[in-house]
C-alpha cells in the first residue's frame, strides 16, 4: 500500500545497468593505484634495512602494467631521486622500447633491494619480499628480469603456481600460468662495454616480438 500522496513504486524495478569493460578497468586501476599507495607508505615507512637516514627508492611506472623490469640494486642517480631506473639505465631503456614498439605507458621498473644498503646482501629478507607485492598489484603479463642476482631473488620467492626460472637470457619461460619471464644481462653492467651492450640487446630484443604478438585486446 502507498500512503497518501506518496508516488507508485514501479511493479518491476528496473534492473542495474551492467558496468562497461571501461569502468571495469577503471575500477581495477583505482584498487591498483590504492594499493600501490599503501605498499609506498609500508616500504618508506621500515626500518630493516640497515640505509640510516636515506629514502628508498621506489618502483616508477603504470601500476597495471603489461611489462615489469626487474633489476636488482640500485645506482646513484637512482639513490639521490628515489625512482628506480631513474639516469642512465632509465634513458637506455626508454631508447630499446622506443626501438622495440614497446609503449613505455605499459612499462612498470622495480628493484629488488629497494634501500641503498651499498652492499646488497645487507637488505632484509622482508624488504626483498616487497617485490611479490607489486608482482601481485601490478598483475604483468610479462616480469623481464635483468642480472642473475636479481633472477636468484624472483626465483626465491615462490610466488603461487610459480616454476624456477633459468638463466637463459633471450629465452622467453613461463614463470606462472599468467606470466612469462625474460631474463637479460644486468642492464647497469651493460653501459659502458660494447660487447655488454650487444649481450644485452640480443636479449632485450625478445621482448619487441612478445610486444608484437599481444592481442588487440
Amino acid at each position: 500500500m502507498h500512503g497518501e500522496g506518496d508516488a507508485p513504486r514501479p511493479s518491476n524495478p528496473s534492473p542495474a545497468v551492467p558496468a562497461t569493460d571501461d569502468e571495469i578497468r577503471e575500477k581495477y586501476l583505482e584498487r591498483a593505484i590504492r594499493e600501490m599507495n599503501s605498499l609506498t607508505r609500508d616500504i618508506q615507512a621500515c626500518r630493516h634495512c640497515p640505509r640510516g637516514s636515506l629514502m628508498p627508492v621506489l618502483g616508477s611506472g603504470h601500476p597495471q602494467a603489461d611489462v615489469l623490469l626487474l633489476k636488482y640494486a640500485p645506482q646513484v642517480a637512482e639513490i639521490e631521486e628515489g625512482v628506480a631506473f631513474y639516469g642512465r639505465s632509465g634513458n637506455a631503456l626508454r631508447k630499446s622500447l622506443g626501438r622495440l614498439g614497446v609503449d613505455p605507458l605499459a612499462v612498470y621498473g622495480t628493484l629488488c633491494v629497494k634501500c641503498p644498503v651499498g652492499d646488497g646482501s645487507l637488505a632484509d629478507p622482508i624488504c626483498l619480499a616487497r617485490v611479490t607485492e607489486e608482482i601481485a598489484i601490478v598483475q604483468p603479463r610479462i616480469i623481464v628480469v635483468m642480472g642473475e642476482d636479481a633472477l636468484q631473488v624472483l626465483n626465491e620467492l615462490e610466488l603461487p603456481l610459480s616454476r624456477p626460472v633459468a638463466w637463459e637470457p633471450g629465452v622467453l619461460q613461463q614463470l606462472t600460468p599468467s606470466v612469462e619471464v625474460l631474463v637479460t644481462p644486468n642492464i647497469d653492467e651493460s653501459l659502458d662495454e660494447e660487447d655488454a651492450k650487444r649481450a644485452f640487446w640480443a636479449a632485450f630484443r625478445t621482448l619487441g616480438d612478445w610486444w608484437a604478438d599481444l592481442p588487440p585486446y
